[in-house]
C-alpha cells in the first residue's frame, strides 16, 4: 500500500541529506498529473547517507532485500552498513503495518551519481533531481527512464511518452548516450537519436 509524495515529504521534511522521490511517481511529478495506478513509491538516496536515513525512519519498521531481486527480506539492524549489492530497504511505518515505500541506495564518488548498474553511467549529483510545484524533490526524468530502458513494461512506455515531450535537449542526448551503453539496439534512442552527443 505505497505513500503518497507529500506523505514522503513530510516525513523526509528533516532530512539533512539529499533524497529524491523515485519511480512511476518521479514520472508524474515531472508531467504534473496522474498516469497510472502505482503498486510502490520509490525514494533514492545515496548510499553515502544510509545512516541518516536510518536514523531518519528510527520508528519504522526496515527490511533489506538480501539478497537482491531473490524475494527474500531481512531486518536492517541498526547500525548496519549495507554494501553493494545491497541496496533495496523496504520500508512500513510499523510491524502490523503494510509496505509503503521503498527506499533504494545509488552510489557516488564525490559530486557525481553513479549509476550503480553501470559504473560508467555518471551524472553530476546537483543535476540528479529537480522539485515539484509543491516542493517534492523528484529525480530527473531522464534518470528515471535510464532505469526503466532495461527491460521495458507497458507502464514504462506510458511513462515514456507522457515525458518525452518534456525533455529538453541535453536530458534527450544523456539519456540517449546512457542508453546505447546498456542496450544499443533498444527502440526509445529512435526518438532520441536526433539529440543524442554521439
Amino acid at each position: 500500500m505505497p505513500d503518497r509524495p507529500e506523505d514522503v515529504a513530510a516525513v523526509f521534511a528533516k532530512a539533512v541529506f539529499p533524497w529524491w522521490i523515485a519511480g512511476g511517481y518521479a514520472i508524474e511529478l515531472a508531467v504534473g498529473r496522474e498516469l497510472r495506478a502505482h503498486g510502490d513509491l520509490d525514494v533514492l538516496v545515496l548510499r553515502r547517507d544510509q545512516a541518516r536515513v536510518q536514523d531518519l525512519l528510527a520508528d519504522w519498521d526496515l527490511y533489506v532485500a538480501d539478497p537482491p531481486g531473490q524475494g527474500e527480506l531481512r531486518p536492517w539492524r541498526p547500525g548496519e552498513v549495507l554494501r553493494p549489492p545491497l541496496h533495496d530497504i523496504w520500508c512500513r511505518r510499523t510491524p502490523e503495518a503494510p509496505w509503503s515505500v521503498q527506499l533504494m541506495l545509488d552510489e557516488s564518488e564525490g559530486t557525481q551519481w553513479v549509476s550503480r548498474r553501470t559504473p560508467e553511467i555518471r551524472l553530476p549529483i546537483d543535476r540528479l533531481g529537480r522539485t515539484s510545484e509543491t516542493g517534492i524533490p523528484y529525480l530527473a526524468p531522464e534518470v528515471q527512464l535510464f532505469y526503466k530502458a532495461k527491460a521495458t513494461r507497458d507502464k514504462d512506455e506510458t511513462d515514456f511518452e507522457a515525458v518525452l515531450p518534456l525533455l529538453e535537449a541535453p536530458a534527450r542526448a544523456w539519456l540517449a548516450d546512457a542508453i546505447k551503453v546498456i542496450a544499443p539496439t533498444h527502440h526509445w534512442l529512435r526518438r532520441l537519436l536526433p539529440v543524442s552527443r554521439t
